[in-house]
């Protein structure tokens, strides 16, 4: 729901007629209605604290406003000083995953029997994706012929884009992860939605029992799980955090920043600071032991 239609739903129940009559007590109203509602049961503690919804509703809703003041010279409530200002939450740095974490949530799915265990196989393949750093809507996204595993490749199409869009990445793999994908891709095969002709034949990822394609909340669920079930605690790690995980991974291996933001499709090297930011201290300070005693 945009902005303007989450205003709108709310002054019908709060009994507001329409946007011309809206004021920076209005707002004020329906911002703390906001942050208590939506933005408390966020924080860490349920206590509050994270403003981030409410700082982006009031972002969005701010350009509309603007707009009745020119159009219809109606009063701006942001120009009004009594309006409350909501910050930006600061972002933390990211959590990396440590190697043992990753080595033991791979080790409990890689031994799943083809054709008699699709989901340990495709949780396996899954989790092994994550580690070459796709972000979950790009895994989702894939299609079977985006594979080029002879080549070791795999590609990313825009999410917004079309399949043949030039926008589209190849992304490398380890040989592990190419392994773990032929095998999926065989297990595959026995799904029901997997047959020619069937309208969802072309996605690579399916649910078990004959289910659709995956959506998010399953790919969080094979996160959550395989991680409870490898003896971690689950409540920090999201699909999310292997993205981390890989930046960290390819820089402290040597790998320069400019090829880790190419294969990530990065314009920007802000992302690259943010993605890198929890390791970096300990990469640094690495990189300058090896330079060993500087003088004699």
């Amino acid at each position: 729901m945009n902005a303007g239609k989450a205003l709108s739903a709310w002054m019908s129940r709060a009994g507001v007629e329409q946007f011309g009559d809206v004021s920076a007590a209005t707002l004020n109203h329906y911002f703390r209605w906001w942050y208590e509602t939506k933005d408390v049961p966020k924080s860490q503690d349920g206590q509050g604290g994270y403003t981030g919804g409410v700082n982006t509703q009031q972002r969005n809703l701010r350009p509309l406003f603007l707009y009745l003041a020119d159009e219809y010279e109606h009063p701006n409530p942001y120009d009004d000083p009594k309006l409350q200002r909501y910050t930006a939450p600061q972002l933390g740095k990211p959590k990396t995953l440590s190697e043992e974490f990753v080595t033991d949530v791979l080790s409990l799915t890689a031994w799943g029997q083809e054709r008699r265990d699709f989901e340990t196989v495709r949780d396996h393949a899954l989790l092994r994706v994550l580690t070459e750093g796709l972000r979950a809507e790009e895994i989702l996204n894939l299609h079977v012929q985006d594979l080029d595993l002879p080549n070791g490749t795999l590609v990313v199409v825009p999410l917004k884009g079309q399949r043949n869009s030039v926008d589209a990445r190849p992304i490398p793999l380890q040989p592990s992860t190419v392994k773990a994908l032929t095998r999926y891709l065989r297990v595959r095969t026995t799904h029901p939605r997997a047959e020619s002709g069937h309208p969802d034949s072309a996605w690579l990822w399916f649910g078990t029992n004959g289910r659709r394609p995956l959506r998010y909340k399953a790919l969080y669920h094979v996160v959550k799980r395989r991680a409870d079930q490898a003896g971690y605690d689950s409540a920090e790690i999201s699909p999310h955090s292997f993205c981390h995980t890989w930046a960290h991974d390819l820089l402290d291996a040597g790998v320069s920043g400019e090829n880790v933001m190419a294969i990530r499709g990065w314009s920007s090297p802000a992302m690259l600071r943010r993605y890198g930011a929890d390791q970096a201290s300990q990469r640094a300070i690495t990189a300058v032991h090896k330079l060993g005693d500087r003088y004699s």
